[in-house]
C-alpha cells in the first residue's frame, strides 16, 4: 500500500501546492531567529546534546516499544538518529550508539501539544500532513504514504465498505480517519453520521473493543491495523484505497530546525535508506 520511493517523490506534486502553507519544512523561518542562538532551536539542541522525539509506541514497523528489551524501534525511531545526527554532527552509526535521541511516546491529542510547550524538538510518529496542521506546525515532505484501511473480524459477515451502514466503527481520537471512512462509504451510497464512530485514546483500546464485540470495525491507517491483524481477522474491501496518508514530520513553526529536517528527509529518499529501511521493517 505504501509507495516506492520513485512513486514518492512522484507524490510531492500533491503536497507542493501545500508549500505555501508551511508543509515544506523550514519555509516560515525567521532568519533573525536563526542568527540569534537563544532562538535556535539547533543551537538549543546542540546544547542538550539530544533529540528530543516524540514517536509512536504501539504501530509495529514504525514506532513500537518492545518489551522484551525496553527499547524503541521501527523506521521512524531509526529516522529520528538520522535527524539527531544532522542536528548534532555526527553519523548515523554514532547517534545510535551513543542514544543521542530521547523518546516521548505520543498520542493524536498530545502530539501537538508537546511541540507548542518545546518539550518535544520534532514529532515522527505516522502523522499524516493536513493543511489545518499546517496552519500550526512545519511538515518536512512526506517519508511514507499509507491509505485508512478498516479491519473487521473475519466472521463478521461483512464483505464491502457499504456494510458499513448502520455498524458501530472505533477510531483514535484526534486522528483524520472518521473523515476518510465517512467520504468512502459516501462513494458507495452510504452515509454515516457521528453515531456511528466511536472515539478512543490508544489503538489497543479499539483493538480489545473490536474482540470483545463492542465495535463492528477498526479503522485507521493500514500500517497501524497491521500491529493488530491475526487469523481471526482481515481487513475490509482491502483492494480499495482510499484516505491517503502522506506521514511527515513535524517541528515548531518558523524554527531554524525545520530546514534542517526536510533536507535530511530527502536525502534520505534520494539515497534509498527509507526504502531499505520499509524493507528491513516489513512494512506494507
Amino acid at each position: 500500500m505504501n509507495l516506492s520511493r520513485r512513486q514518492l517523490l512522484k507524490a510531492f506534486g500533491s503536497v507542493s501546492a501545500l508549500a505555501g502553507l508551511g508543509v515544506l519544512a523550514g519555509c516560515n523561518s525567521d532568519p533573525a531567529a536563526e542568527g540569534d542562538n537563544s532562538g535556535s532551536k539547533v543551537e538549543t539542541i546542540k546544547a542538550r546534546g539530544k533529540l528530543n522525539c516524540g514517536v509512536k509506541a504501539d504501530v509495529l514497523g514504525y514506532g513500537y516499544l518492545n518489551t522484551e528489551t525496553g527499547e524503541y524501534e521501527g523506521l521512524e525511531i531509526d529516522l529520528c538518529y538520522q535527524i539527531a545526527a544532522a542536528v548534532l554532527g555526527v553519523s548515523y552509526e554514532e547517534a545510535k550508539e551513543q542514544k543521542l535521541c530521547e523518546f516521548t511516546t505520543v498520542t493524536p491529542k498530545t502530539r501537538g501539544p508537546l511541540i507548542d510547550n518545546d518539550s518535544l524538538d520534532i514529532i515522527c510518529a505516522t502523522y499524516t500532513i493536513t493543511p489545518v496542521r499546517l496552519e500550526d506546525y512545519d511538515f518536512s515532505d512526506p517519508y511514507r504514504v499509507d491509505h485508512v484501511g478498516v479491519m473487521i473480524m473475519k466472521d463478521s459477515g461483512m464483505e464491502k465498505l457499504a456494510d458499513l451502514e448502520g455498524k458501530l466503527i472505533g477510531v483514535s481520537q484526534g486522528s483524520t480517519t472518521k473523515d476518510a471512512v465517512t467520504d468512502a462509504v459516501a462513494e458507495q451510497g452510504v452515509t454515516l453520521t457521528d453515531d456511528n464512530f466511536n472515539e478512543y485514546p490508544d489503538y489497543p483500546s479499539i483493538n480489545s473493543a473490536l474482540e470483545s464485540g463492542n465495535i463492528d470495525a477498526f479503522a485507521m491507517d493500514r500500517s497501524t491495523l497491521n500491529t493488530y491483524m491475526n487469523d481471526q481477522k482481515e481487513l475490509l474491501e482491502p483492494e480499495v484505497e482510499f484516505g491517503e496518508q502522506q506521514y511527515g514530520i513535524a517541528s515548531k513553526k518558523g524554527s531554524d530546525l525545520s530546514a534542517v529536517v526536510n533536507e535530511k528527509v530527502n536525502e534520505l529518499l534520494e539515497s534509498g535508506w527509507l526504502d531499505e529501511e520499509a524493507t528491513t521493517w516489513n512494512l506494507l
